[in-house]
């Protein structure tokens, strides 16, 4: 049975679940279930600190896991990437009082406050800069006013709460992450994994496409599939009328809208969208 853990709470753990009963899991599962079989599946889900994924991963007690990348390299766990979901995503940013410092230079022989010193410690090591870390579990943005640190390294997403505290972001982002799944740094290839991967596969695919269905003249239909290219190639069907053909394709969510007005404008007829549930490439 293939043992996978899942957040059970945080930005990760309502988008990892929807996107696991997206899959076809968990379809019996409520939100305080600690452990959960699907026997239908083979698969037992069990419910996770974030924090703590990479570990059970890494050790090779869980065999994979949905955590953050900023969790997975601050543990240092024996466990790699192998599918980045596009969910939850954020940033890794050095900030300190305004007029500090300029660059992360700047902070050299300072005190930096965080949660994630595993992360800090390797890329300050990398980019040779001398200062002390302070490990936090929360709250690192009052380090400075509180006088624990002189600048901090934090998750952000829009920046708001450190410019509330009097902080401003220094140099470019230390780490951009997003939820992952993760394995054991060296696991054997296993088909139930290859499954599990190629279902979360499916989702993000199914989330990113649509179908557009349309009717095009056939002096024009050549012009209509560059358009529309779908993933291998349209389909194309002759219809009762031999001057007009039918077409189906998958395009992206995102430049439907454009696509179609591009479809109108060539003389294509009857668009229709339909989202996608479920699918394999």
């Amino acid at each position: 049975m293939l043992r996978v853990a899942v957040p059970n709470k945080g930005q990760l753990a309502e988008p990892a679940r929807q996107m696991l009963e997206e899959a076809g899991y968990l379809r019996s599962a409520t939100t305080r279930d600690l452990v959960v079989q699907d026997p239908d599946n083979d698969v037992e889900f069990f419910f996770l600190r974030p924090r703590d994924i990479a570990i059970y991963v890494g050790e090779g007690t869980l065999d994979v896991g949905l955590t953050g990348r900023d969790m997975l390299l601050d543990s240092r766990a024996q466990a790699d990437e192998v599918l980045a979901l596009g969910f939850a995503p954020s940033t890794f940013r050095l900030a300190a009082p305004r007029g500090r410092a300029q660059e992360p230079r700047d902070l050299a022989g300072m005190t930096i406050a965080t949660s994630y010193a595993g992360v800090l410690e390797d890329y300050l090591a990398r980019e040779g800069i001398a200062a002390r870390v302070v490990k936090l579990d929360g709250a690192v943005e009052n380090a400075v006013a509180l006088g624990v640190a002189d600048a901090v390294a934090d998750v952000v997403a829009t920046g708001t709460t450190l410019r509330k505290a009097g902080l401003e972001l220094v140099g470019e982002p230390i780490l951009v992450s997003e939820a992952l799944v993760i394995r054991r740094t060296g696991a054997p290839e296993v088909p139930a994994v290859e499954t599990f991967l190629r279902r979360l596969h499916s989702v993000m695919v199914a989330r990113a496409y649509v179908l557009v269905d349309y009717d095009i003249r056939v002096e024009h239909l050549d012009r209509a599939c560059e358009l529309t290219p779908g993933i291998e190639s349209p389909t194309v069907s002759a219809l009762h009328d031999p001057a007009w053909s039918a077409v189906r394709a998958m395009v992206p969510a995102a430049d439907v809208h454009r696509i179609m007005d591009e479809l109108y404008e060539l003389g294509a007829r009857g668009i229709l969208v339909t989202d996608i549930h479920a699918c394999r490439l």
